[in-house]
C-alpha cells in the first residue's frame, strides 16, 4: 500500500468483477463499513432534523422550506468526496503534506481577525466567500493539529530511535498546538479551542508521552481558564452563557433561555416522541438555532428517547470502530491521528447533547454529522477519510 494508490497481489486478468473488488486484501474489505453507514445515517438523520428545524423559518429560508435540507445533502455529499480523496492520498501522504497544510490553516484563521472576518451567532469566527457560503477555518485547524502533533511525536518513535517520544518533542508538538488555539482564541471562538485542547490531550495520551505532560497540561488549562475570564478575553454573551450553567434560573428570558427551551423540547419527546415534523416546540419555533448548535431537540422532542438514543448509539458505533482502528495499527503515526479524532469526535458530541440537556455550558458547536453547516460536515468526513486510510494501509496481519 503507498500513499496514493492501492497495490493488490495475485490480480490477473482472470480475475475481476465482484471477485476482485471484494477480494481478501481488496480496498472494499479493507474499509471500516460500520464507521461508514453509521456517519451516513447520522448525516441523513441530520438532513431530516435539519429540514423539520427550517421548514417553517422563512426569516431564515429565503422563502424555500427546502433551501437549508438541499444545502445540508449537498454539504454531506461534497463531504464524503473529500472522504474517498483524503482515502485516495493516504494518511502517510498527508503526514509529508502538514507543513504546507498547518501554514495554510493558520493564514486562513489569521484571516479571521482581519476586515475578511465575519460574526455570525455571536461568534467572529467565519469568513464570507460569498453566494451564501462561508467558513469556518477553526474546523480545519482541528485536522492538522492531529496530523501535525502525530507527525512529530511519531517521527522517531516509528523510525525505531525511540521507544515513546521525548520531552524534547513533546515540547515542539505542544507548541506547533499553541500557535493555532491562541490565534483562535483571540476571535474569541472558545467552543473551538475546547475541542482543540481536548484533542491535544487525547493525542498525548495516545503518543505514550509521559504522565506529567499530561497532568501538567491538565493544570495549565485550568490556570489558562481562570486567566482568560479574569483578562476579559471572553465576550459578554460567553461569560453570560457560564453564568447560565452555573445557575439554570438565572435570567430564564434572557441568558438563560436557550437551555430552559432545550430542555422542555426534550422532555416533551417522550419515549417515541411527538412525530417527525410534529413538534410544537420545533414548528413553534422556540428554540433558537435549531439546525446547527441545539438540533438534537430536534430528535429529542420529535424522534422521541428511542430517536434520540439512535444518534448515540451511531455515534458510539463510529467512536468504537475508531478505537478499534488505533488500536489495530502497527504504527504510532496512525495510533496518534486516530486517538486525537477519537477525543475531538467524542467530546464535541458530548459538549453539544450535554448543553440541550443542560450538564454543559453552551459552547456553539456542533453535533458531528448531524448539525447543519458545511466546514464542520467537510472536516468530520476528512476525519472519517483519516480513519479509513489507517484501516486500509495496515497489514494484513494486524
Amino acid at each position: 500500500m503507498t500513499g496514493n494508490s492501492f497495490s493488490v497481489s495475485g490480480y490477473g486478468p482472470e480475475r475481476s468483477g465482484w471477485t476482485r473488488l471484494f477480494a481478501r486484501d481488496s480496498l472494499a474489505r479493507r474499509l471500516d463499513w460500520p464507521i461508514l453507514f453509521s456517519a451516513i445515517a447520522l448525516s441523513l438523520i441530520g438532513a431530516a432534523l435539519v429540514y423539520s428545524a427550517t421548514r417553517n423559518r422563512t426569516e431564515l429560508n429565503q422563502g424555500d422550506p427546502y433551501y437549508f435540507l438541499l444545502r445540508h445533502l449537498l454539504n454531506t455529499v461534497i463531504g464524503f468526496a473529500l472522504m474517498i480523496g483524503t482515502v485516495w492520498l493516504g494518511h502517510r501522504t498527508l503526514r509529508t503534506a502538514v507543513p504546507i497544510l498547518y501554514g495554510i490553516s493558520l493564514v486562513l484563521i489569521l484571516l479571521v481577525l482581519t476586515p475578511l472576518g465575519a460574526t455570525i451567532n455571536g461568534a467572529h469566527a467565519w469568513i464570507v466567500i460569498g453566494g451564501g457560503f462561508s467558513l469556518q477555518p477553526s474546523e480545519f485547524v482541528k485536522i492538522t493539529i492531529i496530523l501535525g502533533m502525530a507527525m512529530l511525536l511519531a517521527a522517531r518513535v516509528d523510525a525505531g530511535d525511540k521507544p515513546h517520544p521525548d520531552h524534547r518533542t513533546v515540547v515542539q508538538a505542544l507548541g506547533l498546538a499553541a500557535a493555532p488555539i491562541l490565534i483562535v482564541l483571540l476571535m474569541p471562538d472558545l467552543g473551538s479551542v475546547m475541542v482543540m485542547v481536548v484533542i491535544v490531550l487525547g493525542v498525548l495520551l495516545t503518543s505514550g508521552a509521559s504522565n506529567r505532560w499530561i497532568f501538567g497540561l491538565i493544570g495549565t488549562g485550568a490556570l489558562g481558564a481562570i486567566a482568560v475570564w479574569q483578562l476579559g478575553v471572553l465576550d459578554e454573551y460567553q461569560i453570560n452563557r457560564f453564568a447560565a450553567f452555573a445557575n439554570p434560573e438565572l435570567d430564564p428570558a434572557g441568558v438563560g433561555y436557550n437551555t430552559n427551551q432545550a430542555r422542555i423540547a426534550i422532555g416533551s419527546g417522550g419515549l417515541l416522541g411527538t412525530g417527525l415534523f410534529k413538534g410544537s416546540q420545533t414548528t413553534g419555533q422556540f428554540v433558537p438555532e435549531q439546525q446547527t448548535d441545539f438540533v438534537f431537540t430536534v430528535a429529542g422532542e420529535e424522534l422521541g428517547f428511542v430517536g434520540a438514543g439512535l444518534i448515540i448509539l451511531l455515534l458510539g458505533v463510529v467512536l468504537w470502530r475508531a478505537c478499534r482502528i488505533a488500536r489495530e495499527t502497527t504504527e504510532l503515526y496512525g495510533t496518534i491521528v486516530a486517538g486525537g479524532i477519537i477525543a475531538w469526535f467524542a467530546f464535541q458530541a458530548f459538549e453539544n447533547i450535554g448543553m440541550t440537556l443542560g450538564i454543559m455550558p453552551v459552547a456553539g458547536l456542533p453535533l458531528p454529522f448531524v448539525s447543519y453547516g458545511g466546514s464542520s460536515m467537510f472536516a468530520v468526513w476528512v476525519a472519517v477519510g483519516l480513519l479509513q486510510s489507517i484501516r486500509v494501509e495496515r497489514p494484513m496481519s494486524a
